[in-house]
């Protein structure tokens, strides 16, 4: 194939690439690029392109993987390494809590609730809180599945009842804070 039938069937193909490409970015100057970075590599490759195979489709798949890579390296420049010991710069964060003394005194409170609960619903609903599976609740507790997830159940509305006996509905509370 001459460079010139290259470009020629290149220039009947911009009017999808270009569809394909926005299609792809969802914004038209990402799309403009995508097909400017797609016709470039076409371009510099053209000697890869076997003559007899669809041009199109060979088009549009360059142009995917263009924007499967761009995709990627956006992502991973997204991510964080961290090589510090105990990951020091991801472990401090600007998000600190200046006085934590009201989350202190509302956990000290929520504790004293679930203390409060009957012993049945309060074990299995404290293994679950720890990260206890229910079938690994109901093998060391020796009791039926369906037990353990009635009795967490029962300690989640118990614990909702206390709370909202203690600090009324949430939407109302709300509505103080704000006003």
């Amino acid at each position: 194939m001459s460079t010139i039938d290259f470009y020629n069937d290149i220039d009947k193909i911009t009017i999808s690439l270009n569809s394909f490409a926005f299609k792809l970015t969802k914004n038209s100057m990402d799309a403009e690029d995508l097909y400017q970075e797609t016709a470039f590599r076409a371009l510099t490759n053209k000697e890869k392109f076997r003559p007899g195979t669809n041009f199109k489709a060979w088009m549009f798949t360059i142009m995917k993987n263009i924007f499967i890579n761009n995709y990627r390296k956006k992502v991973k420049s997204n991510t964080i390494m961290d090589n510090t010991d105990n990951m020091y710069y991801l472990n401090s964060s600007n998000n600190a809590i200046a006085n934590a003394v009201e989350g202190n005194f509302v956990m000290q409170e929520l504790q004293k609730m679930i203390k409060s609960l009957d012993e049945s619903i309060r074990k299995p609903f404290m293994m679950h809180y720890e990260g206890f599976k229910y079938q690994e609740i109901a093998d060391e507790l020796v009791l039926p599945l369906g037990t353990v997830k009635s009795r967490i159940f029962f300690a989640r509305k118990a614990l909702k009842a206390k709370i909202k006996r203690s600090y009324g509905d949430y939407h109302t509370v709300r509505e103080k804070m704000t006003a």
